[in-house]
């Protein structure tokens, strides 16, 4: 039986969660077709596949040299479809981050094959069926596909990182001495200010809309978000209005993101927001607005001012914590 490549991605070496997510996806369809998972992972000679087994690998086979430490388009392309080809595969899957939307496409052209885009679940028997949501995720389309390899795009945080056991055997395979394109080459890598805590891989996440009023109320949001450790987020119309960074905004031209807890301050619900956040484990809103839409997703809602609910919640935490 045909096996799943799964593509990993590193910055400076070190394994990002989300291909922790890729490995996850990855398992639960081999575990449908009964087959192995063999990991990607292109990077420069520090990058580590240690411990990768113990989330659904079989095998991992890495492509390093110091050249690769920055992604490269076309050679992280090329060296990924020379796998592809290389093995027996029925699904090469990764993840719909910026680097897999750039990758992802490259490797279905150099395969000749089929393409499935930022995928929130798939399973496998004859064929492999995916969904994916639509309308800001008020549809889910599910696909059929009937040819195989193809290449699959996960959603970030539709899946959770699974402990199991399985080899993880790493097997070193040569990048190649393949052409280096001369017409666009990365050549440096500039990290965006942010908050020490990543909106996208926080497992609580505090976010505040336009019903703080004005960039200076975000004191709020920060307040209470200390108090529980968690991170910072903004809908659309905040980050808009230049109040936050960009690397802050929840929705669909944002990050999406799973929390165990999201607490709403002032977001009616737009559905772009929404769609980037409605797979929360917990969501609690706070709005004067009874009929705001963010109430229809929300499993705890209290109906007031955040002007005065925020501080006094911030305050009993405070005490909690305390007593």
């Amino acid at each position: 039986m045909p096996d799943v490549l799964a593509v990993l991605e590193q910055r400076g070496g070190v394994v990002k969660r989300v291909s922790l997510e890729t490995l996850a996806a990855a398992r639960s369809l081999a575990d449908d077709l009964e087959c192995d998972v063999h990991g990607l992972l292109i990077g420069p000679p520090n990058t580590s596949a240690e411990g990768l087994g113990d989330y659904g690998a079989d095998k991992i086979l890495t492509s390093l040299d110091g050249e690769l430490e920055l992604y490269q388009a076309s050679r992280y392309g090329q060296i990924a479809a020379e796998q592809a080809t290389a093995g027996d595969y029925t699904a090469v899957v990764i993840a719909a981050t910026a680097l897999g939307k750039d990758l992802g496409p490259r490797i279905a052209a150099r395969l000749g094959c089929t393409l499935a885009s930022d995928v929130t679940s798939l399973s496998g028997s004859e064929n492999i069926v995916v969904s994916r949501p639509a309308f800001s995720g008020k549809a889910i389309y599910k696909i059929k596909i009937t040819c195989a390899p193809c290449v699959v795009s996960i959603r970030p945080n539709a899946f959770s990182p699974i402990l199991t056991s399985h080899a993880g055997a790493v097997e070193e395979v040569s990048p190649g001495d393949g052409p280096r394109p001369s017409d666009a080459r990365t050549v440096a890598v500039k990290e965006p200010q942010q908050a020490a805590l990543d909106v996208a891989e926080a497992s609580i996440v505090v976010s505040g809309g336009r019903g703080l009023r004005e960039a200076e109320h975000f004191e709020l949001v920060e307040e209470l978000a200390q108090a529980l450790g968690a991170a910072v987020g903004a809908s659309r119309a905040v980050v808009d209005a230049g109040w936050r960074p960009h690397s802050e905004q929840v929705g669909q031209t944002g990050k999406t993101v799973s929390p165990n807890l999201y607490i709403a301050l002032g977001i009616s619900g737009a559905i772009q927001h929404l769609a980037g956040m409605r797979t929360a484990k917990v969501i609690v809103a706070v709005n004067k607005d009874p009929d705001a839409p963010i109430f229809k997703v929300a499993d705890y809602g209290i109906v007031g001012d955040l002007f005065e609910v925020v501080p006094r919640l911030t305050e009993e935490i405070k005490r909690a914590k305390e007593g």
